[in-house]
């Protein structure tokens, strides 16, 4: 497993079009793997293949939820000790996902994208959704999705068309957005 490099706009290789995985193999697999090593590391919870610069259509997801069964862990930062309940790893696999009847309901959730780092926006998507996907093995699911996870597979969903989720601002507050990323990496 390695830690892959994530392209940041206006990396052009983010507006490209992923293409469908035809071969489940271990070159599949050595990328997924890759791809929830550098998601971890980032931190994220989801990432898709062409921010690793593979123009696939694979996305990984992990919610990380808390595990209400782990002993917290007790964190020393700065000087200051504290606990924390650690979180359960959940890895989830889509392969070729596709949407299927996205609810007329909305729901708005704060954005932010390991491509556009440090900033977030509000953007409104479809409350639940079906999706057909593939896991690792080229074997068809299909599944309801609901909450965060319907959010989350919908802005992964989003990398494969080419799309950020920045898209999805007016023009006005997507301008400030990466003036605002400009900003920060002349700071860095």
């Amino acid at each position: 497993m390695a830690i892959r490099e994530i392209l940041e706009v206006p990396n052009p290789v983010l507006k490209q079009v992923s293409e469908p995985v035809t071969t489940f193999d271990d070159a599949l697999k050595t990328l997924v793997e890759d791809m929830f090593e550098t998601m971890y590391d980032a931190p994220g919870i989801g990432l898709a293949a062409i921010q690793v610069g593979v123009p696939l259509r694979v996305l990984v997801i992990d919610l990380q939820p808390d595990d209400p069964d782990a002993e917290p862990e007790v964190c020393n930062h700065g000087g200051h000790q504290h606990t924390h309940q650690p979180t359960k790893k959940e890895p989830r696999v889509f392969i070729n996902p596709v949407i299927l009847d996205p609810s007329d309901d909305l729901s708005v959730y704060q954005e932010g994208c390991l491509s556009v780092p440090e900033i977030y926006a509000d953007v409104e998507r479809p409350a639940t959704c079906r999706v057909r996907y593939q896991d690792l093995d080229g074997t068809e699911h299909e599944e309801a999705l609901e909450g965060l996870l319907a959010t989350c597979l919908q802005h992964e969903m989003d990398h494969l068309e080419g799309i950020l989720f920045i898209d999805h601002l007016s023009r006005l507050k997507r301008q400030m957005a990466l003036r605002k990323l400009e900003k920060l990496r002349r700071a860095a």
